[in-house]
């Protein structure tokens, strides 16, 4: 890991922070490179998804949401009835069938598009909104294969406050971060482009994209430090966020195809757990949980074995020349080294 953080930065990543923990050591260790600290606040992108199936599950754990139920049961104004039977279990484990994203901020946005915002529930509007113009035809049948998609976190978001009567940060706010100690960790308004300090400056291409629109929100749009982010995945993988029937569903990977289009999984298998978790098998058949997140500037990762003996999370500060990829998994590779 220090050889691979000495070679950097270089044209693929500006720079990197990364903190391994576990196997008994008193002080995790954390290095960096670039103009990186080792405290740095970073946008964790989809590393959010944890965060807020989590919430489902203890709203689930209520019996305030059947985890079985069609999600149209809760939210009739937003979900067609084309998609009536999708389950609130099918939204958390990516096997809903539910349409793409669509008319998201990006490049095609022109000067200035990562500062650009769009709400929630056009988000999930906007999706569906495409998918009957574009005559998708019928949706696949619920359950039936696993395709990661955003817009069902969005959804899972849109029914934790439409249960709760509060917003979705308010539920985040007094059930995790809060309990957790998680003092660096936050979902920002929407209008709130800033990121705490200390945090690093970051780039897509040659324009500065460091203050950014939070529009991911529920789905991706946190930001957090490593220590709070191992803090987080130690306490739900240790069952202090869940009892056990809904800790159960953390580690549920639906025994279904993976969709041809879903690249985050491998061997056509698939890999999303209904508590929003990926499980990946390194190079050294160690197999690892946890999550990837991206946004322009960054790209991380929270990384455990099942017992937590060797955890990771990384941030990574893409230029865009190339894919960072091959970093992550010498990242991965790196960590879990002899953890079998």
């Amino acid at each position: 890991m220090r050889d691979l953080l000495t070679r950097l930065p270089d044209p693929v990543v500006a720079g990197a922070l990364v903190r391994v923990a576990g196997d008994g050591q008193a002080v995790p260790w954390t290095g960096t490179a670039g103009e990186v600290s080792r405290d740095a606040h970073f946008r964790i992108g989809s590393v959010t998804k944890i965060f807020t199936s989590t919430v489902v599950l203890q709203l689930a754990a209520e019996r305030r949401i059947s985890i079985d139920a069609p999600v149209r049961r809760y939210l009739p104004d937003l979900i067609p009835a084309a998609y009536g039977t999708v389950t609130v279990r099918e939204l958390l484990d990516h096997t809903s069938g539910l349409p793409a994203p669509a008319g998201i901020p990006g490049p095609a946005d022109g000067p200035g598009w990562w500062r650009k915002s769009v709400s929630p529930r056009d988000v999930v509007r906007n999706a569906f909104a495409a998918a009957e113009s574009q005559g998708a035809g019928h949706p696949p049948k619920p359950g039936s294969v696993q395709q990661y998609n955003g817009v069902n976190t969005f959804v899972a978001g849109l029914l934790v406050e439409k249960v709760t009567g509060r917003t979705f940060n308010d539920e985040l706010t007094r059930r995790i971060i809060r309990p957790l100690g998680l003092r660096n960790t936050s979902l920002p308004s929407s209008d709130d482009m800033s990121i705490p300090t200390p945090h690093v400056r970051v780039y897509a291409g040659t324009d500065e994209v460091t203050e950014q629109s939070p529009w991911a929100w529920a789905e991706g749009g946190m930001i957090s430090t490593a220590a709070d982010l191992d803090r987080f995945l130690t306490s739900l993988f240790l069952g202090r966020l869940l009892p056990p029937a809904q800790q159960k569903l953390v580690f549920a990977v639906p025994d279904v195809p993976s969709a041809p289009t879903n690249t985050n999984c491998i061997n056509q298998t698939s890999c999303f757990s209904a508590g929003g978790l990926m499980r990946v098998t390194l190079d050294n058949d160690v197999t690892v949980w946890g999550k990837t997140g991206s946004l322009p500037g960054w790209t991380n990762g929270v990384f455990t074995t099942r017992d937590l003996k060797r955890r990771v999370v990384y941030s990574l500060n893409p230029t865009g020349t190339a894919s960072e990829r091959p970093y992550v998994m010498a990242i991965l590779n790196s960590a879990f080294k002899n953890a079998g």
